[in-house]
């Protein structure tokens, strides 16, 4: 049974993260907690709702019912990255070449590294925003589909269009396919076509017995794990088709307990599989395998993350039960 090292935190557990090896959990009250040499706190938000990791510095990007989006670094330091006078930002997401993506209303902003900021407006409330891997490129997903805007040019959106309400949005590692999670129980995906003018093909993923609240690419973008089930749901996207036509994996499947949250190994075909009753289980894509690295706790987990090198994996649940679990431990 691998090693945890718990820490006990007041109130839903937004966000979790490693950075340079130091675990960071993000409280929804607006606290920044972290085990570096002892428990250690930073006030970020009256009140935290987003929170990504920008990978191109070891920074977190963090947004807040202040109106507030905030740079933490890995010693703890909090630094204003914009403040749009209380306006609830819910969506962060950080960019290629400094780029630091906020939406709130029916706007997404960009912040460039120059200082500069350029607006894309929408016809509907953004509910997800996405830069694309490669390229100054951003993704807004909003009621009937997504929205694609290259940030640095003035020129009409690329819109792909299915009727319903997209509430989150991921380009596959590789650029080449953009899917969403929706109002209803589904996923939704379109790939992007290489060719001028060509249209995106769509792929529809259903069958999910809840709303997809987490999403995963897997360390080669070959899979996508989401959860929504009472299993880990694995589409295969090695294919130039993606899934269509191909049935996903069902990972740690146990009865009628939802998976709410995935997290795929940085290195690995492996996903950690976090439950609604607390529990935590890594499963196999090639074989199914499953190892146990925590048993049921207190609150559903709702935030995982590894460590770079995959030996580490931090958890955080709706009731502040967070921890480390020490895998090579």
């Amino acid at each position: 049974m691998p090693t945890v090292a718990p820490l006990d935190l007041e109130g839903h557990v937004v966000g979790v993260a490693f950075l340079k090896d130091v675990p960071f959990f993000a409280g929804a009250a607006g606290t920044i907690h972290r085990l570096d040499h002892g428990h250690k706190t930073t006030e970020a938000h009256d009140g935290l709702l987003s929170f990504v990791v920008d990978e191109a510095n070891d920074t977190l990007l963090t947004g807040g019912e202040d109106g507030k989006v905030m740079r933490i670094s890995a010693d703890g330091t909090a630094s204003l990255v914009a403040d749009t006078g209380r306006k609830w930002i819910s969506q962060v997401a950080a960019g290629p070449q400094g780029a630091v993506a906020y939406a709130y209303g029916k706007t997404t902003h960009v912040r460039l590294s120059d200082g500069t900021t350029r607006e894309f407006p929408e016809q509907r409330t953004v509910e997800g925003i996405a830069f694309a891997p490669k390229g100054l490129r951003i993704a807004a997903a909003r009621y009937n589909g997504v929205s694609l805007h290259w940030v640095a040019m003035a020129g009409q959106p690329v819109d792909l269009e299915w009727k319903g309400a997209h509430t989150g949005v991921t380009f596959s590692p590789d650029g080449r396919f953009v899917v969403t999670a929706m109002q209803e129980n589904a996923l939704h995906g379109w790939k992007l076509d290489a060719k001028p003018g060509a249209e995106a093909r769509h792929m529809r993923m259903t069958g999910y017995p809840a709303k997809v609240k987490s999403l995963s690419w897997s360390a080669k973008g070959k899979w996508l794990a989401s959860s929504g089930a009472p299993a880990a749901i694995v589409w295969p996207f090695q294919g130039k088709d993606g899934p269509m036509g191909k049935a996903p994996l069902e990972l740690g499947t146990r009865a009628n307990i939802m998976v709410t949250t995935v997290a795929c190994h940085p290195a690995d075909d492996i996903v950690a599989i976090g439950y609604e009753d607390g529990m935590i289980l890594a499963a196999r894509f090639a074989d199914s395998k499953e190892v146990l690295l925590r048993r049921p706790g207190n609150g559903a987990i709702t935030a995982m993350a590894w460590n770079k090198s995959g030996r580490q994996l931090a958890f955080g649940s709706a009731a502040g039960d967070c921890g480390v679990v020490d895998i090579a431990g």
